[in-house]
């Protein structure tokens, strides 16, 4: 499974962007999707994951209300729609996949993921 992140870019709070990924070797419907971020200096932690051939998603708390994650399978893509930006948010962002659903946010740890892609960098300017 290979996945490409894409679609940072540097925004002001406030502004919304849309991070795509693209996967290859496996359909997007077969796997766990997440997205995770990481911050300089912090380590890299759980942002949202969509659950194979569901629509079960989880967020972690600080995004609900303003990211969502979601699939088309048709082209094999994921997405992180953000909303609503904060400085907070700035981080390189990382499409992730897991081969099995976790059933909590805090068990999404960056050990748990199966695949990894490249990041792509969000800057948020307040």
């Amino acid at each position: 499974v290979q996945l490409q992140a894409s679609g940072g870019g540097l925004v002001q709070a406030g502004e919304s962007l849309r991070l795509s990924c693209a996967a290859s070797g496996r359909s997007v419907s077969a796997l766990n999707m997440a997205w995770f971020r990481q911050a300089p200096g912090k380590d890299r932690e759980f942002v949202a994951a969509i659950r194979q051939s569901m629509s079960r998603t989880l967020y972690l708390d600080s995004v609900k209300g303003r990211f969502t994650i979601s699939r088309d399978s048709s082209k094999n893509m994921v997405y992180l729609q953000m909303n609503n930006l904060r400085f907070e948010d700035t981080a390189v962002y990382y499409c992730a996949a897991r081969n099995n659903w976790l059933v909590g946010v805090s068990t999404w740890s960056s050990s748990a993921v199966d695949y990894w892609g490249k990041g792509t960098q969000v800057t948020v300017s307040s």
